[in-house]
């Protein structure tokens, strides 16, 4: 099975920029290409939140007009910060919500897939409360034998970049002591935080995905301003097999020169070669 994992569109209004600077419709577009014309074609594409800027309606149109037009495989949408529920909900007609609250699991695929909300209307933090702590202990517990990710927009853990660190999930330690109940969860994906960022809580790897818009800068001085730098966008890809379980890459929106051949030189010391006749 192979998932791809966009984060943190913006989509803006037509002709609008984010931020006054990052064309993020345009990249948004251009990531989603570059996902649809990947070999092989995944399996599922997740957007863990931040799929426009405002949460506009004109936004949501945007995203649903590039969506029909790229998105091969099945979405699957959860909201971010800069997202309305609402809004989300009422422009993406396929958006699931429950009890007030856009989340679910996705159980048609060899990997168990839980769309966890962790908005805070009204701020840039995110936050589970008791019932959807709740609701994820349900249902983990309904199916403790299937492989698991859980994907949610805050990230559950402080990187050391002090601005975001700021607004990530509050009180975290609930979280992982949900987490620990349940060893099922091969990984817990994020957005929010617009850099490529590992960890582990309990048994799971707990990663943040780069931004297909800009990055948030790498500084982390303890004052370190809160900026942004366009570095190139990125997504990631995430493969599972029964064999190996789930292995992660990142992959590059852009196109850059190559492939290009292996060609040693004849005074390589690593000349042995395997039976395709391949360099080590």
């Amino acid at each position: 099975m192979l998932i791809a994992q966009l984060t943190d569109l913006h989509v803006r209004p037509p002709g609008q920029a984010c931020y006054r600077v990052v064309e993020t419709t345009m990249l948004a577009e251009r990531a989603l290409r570059a996902v649809a014309r990947r070999p092989p074609a995944p399996d599922v594409v997740l957007i863990t939140g931040d799929l426009t800027d405002c949460g506009l309606p004109e936004e949501y149109g945007v995203v649903a007009t590039l969506l029909r037009r790229y998105a091969a495989a099945p979405v699957f949408c959860i909201p971010g910060n800069h997202d309305r529920r609402e809004a989300m909900i009422a422009h993406l007609p396929d958006t699931r919500h429950a009890d007030g609250f856009v989340q679910y699991a996705v159980e048609d695929y060899p990997v168990r897939l839980i769309m966890l909300d962790t908005v805070v209307p009204g701020h840039a933090h995110g936050e589970l409360c008791a019932r959807r702590l709740a609701w994820l202990d349900r249902t983990l517990a309904a199916r403790p034998d299937r492989p698991t990710i859980i994907a949610m927009h805050h990230p559950p853990f402080i990187c050391g970049i002090g601005h975001m660190d700021a607004i990530s999930l509050r009180e975290p330690g609930a979280f992982a002591a949900v987490l620990a109940r349940h060893p099922q969860v091969e990984r817990v994906v994020c957005g929010h935080h617009h850099r490529p960022v590992v960890t582990r809580i309990a048994r799971a790897v707990v990663s943040i995905a780069p931004a297909v818009a800009h990055q948030v800068e790498l500084d982390l001085r303890p004052d370190a301003p809160s900026a942004f730098v366009l570095e190139p966008p990125a997504y990631q890809l995430h493969h599972w097999s029964a064999e190996h379980g789930l292995v992660s890459h990142t992959a590059y929106v852009e196109d850059y020169p190559g492939p290009f051949p292996f060609v040693m030189e004849p005074e390589y010391p690593g000349r042995a070669t395997d039976t395709n006749g391949h360099r080590e």
